[in-house]
This record gives structure tokens, C-alpha cells and sequence, in this order.
């Protein structure tokens, strides 16, 4: 069973159509028990840094989620609240990764970052096996983490900036794999099947 952690921070309909589409068992939960006796997590997002954190210190999860062993699935803002911290709201986030989330540069694109953006996939890793090199995934996003030491995928607006991440057991895609098509699918049973 796969837990889908609904803390208040954005609509989880989409990522459940996937997994529906997918033949997924799962349970979308905000309870530390629960989540604590799932195979995998996805940890979704939409919405503000400093926001969903004190939704996550609200329920309970911080601790969980920084020593967690399972397989995690951060996507959008659950991949940036894996970072140290955030500029939105000048978030605490949860430290997983030692990186800090900025926000486009307003001069010099539109922000937020709202369509289609091509993923290059920058290191070997099994969420993106089956997906061709280069492959569009959408993007709904005004903060973005850096290019880092555990980015697997990159794309660019702007500035390069980190699409995907590995770091041990946790994993984050900053697009939504689930409004992307064959390819998000793919992505997503990656992460089901062999993470």
C-alpha cells in the first residue's frame, strides 16, 4: 500500500487518478501510523513553503518524514520541502537535501513557471527508465531548487535548475508527473514498481 500524505497543502485528485489509472492500492492519510506501515510514500504539494510546514508540524509528520527508510516521492512542492529551506516565506523545510529553493528572477520571465518544460536527465536512475531522453513534462511552479549534487534531471527557465532528485530512499520531481502524460505515468510506476 502506498500512503499518499494529505496535509492540507493542495489537491490530491490528480496524483489519485494516476494511481488509479496505475491499479494502485493506496490511502491518502495525514496519520503517522499509517504512513509508517506503507510500502512507499508520495508526498505531494501545492501551495507555500512556510504554509505546508506548519501543516506537516501540525500533524505531526516533520520527524517522520526527515528519518524516514521508505521510498518517498516528493512532487512540486514536496520535492522543495525537501531542501534545508525555502525564500517563500522563509520556510524551515524538512533538511533532506542540502539545497535552499529561490524564486524565479520576475525580471526576466514570466513567473510562475505554468506549461510544458523538456527534463534532461543528467544521471542514471530508475524513475526515468523507459523515458526518452529530453522528454516534455508540465510545470506549475514559482520557486525551483538549484542544480545540486543529487539532481538526476534538470530543465530550464531561465536558469538551469533542478527537475528530479535522488538522495538515498528519497526521490522528487519538481513537475507533476501525473499532468504529464504517458510519459508521468511512467514515471510514476517507476517509482511504484522499482523504488
Amino acid at each position: 500500500m502506498i500512503a499518499v500524505i494529505d496535509y492540507g497543502a493542495g489537491n490530491v485528485q490528480s496524483i489519485l487518478n494516476a494511481l488509479d489509472d496505475l491499479k494502485v492500492e493506496y490511502k491518502v492519510t495525514n496519520n503517522e501510523t499509517v504512513i509508517c506501515n506503507s510500502a512507499k510514500i508520495i508526498f505531494p504539494g501545492v501551495g507555500e513553503a512556510s504554509f505546508a510546514m506548519r501543516k506537516l508540524h501540525l500533524n505531526n509528520l516533520v520527524t517522520m518524514l526527515r528519518v524516514t527508510k521508505k521510498p518517498l516521492l516528493g512532487i512540486c512542492l514536496g520535492m522543495q520541502l525537501l531542501s534545508q529551506k525555502s525564500e517563500e516565506g522563509n520556510a524551515c523545510c524538512l533538511g533532506v537535501v542540502p539545497a535552499a529553493c529561490v524564486k524565479f528572477d520576475e525580471s526576466k520571465v514570466k513567473v510562475p513557471q505554468i506549461g510544458w518544460n523538456a527534463v534532461k536527465i543528467e544521471m542514471n536512475s530508475v524513475l526515468f527508465e523507459g523515458i526518452e531522453a529530453n522528454t516534455h513534462f508540465y510545470f506549475a511552479n514559482s520557486f525551483y531548487m538549484p542544480v545540486c549534487d543529487f539532481t538526476i534531471a534538470s530543465a530550464q527557465y531561465d536558469v538551469p535548475f533542478t527537475a528530479a532528485l535522488q538522495k538515498n530512499n528519497y526521490y522528487g520531481v519538481q513537475f507533476h508527473p501525473e499532468k504529464s502524460g504517458e510519459a508521468g505515468i511512467k514515471l510514476l510506476q517507476n517509482f511504484i514498481e522499482k523504488c
